[in-house]
């Protein structure tokens, strides 16, 4: 696990407006590890998700529960 790329992603979307509504607007952890990847940071989904619940600097993680689209 790369923790400390991941630790220096979440410090960067911290401090700017425009990742952080990426990063919300994002509907997986693995989207959000895409647009890491393209800053330059690597990591993977399930990374960020084991961090679910704790506080990095300001930024708590936070596994959000999407349901499923049924047809």
């Amino acid at each position: 696990m790369s923790i400390e790329q991941l630790k220096a992603f979440l410090a960067r979307m911290q401090d700017e407006a425009g990742l952080r509504q990426s990063v919300l607007a994002a509907a997986t952890a693995d989207d959000v590890a895409q647009i890491a990847l393209g800053l330059g940071y690597e990591f993977s989904g399930d990374e960020l998700l084991r961090l679910s619940g704790q506080k990095v600097g300001r930024v708590t993680v936070t596994k959000q529960d999407m349901p499923g689209e049924y047809n």
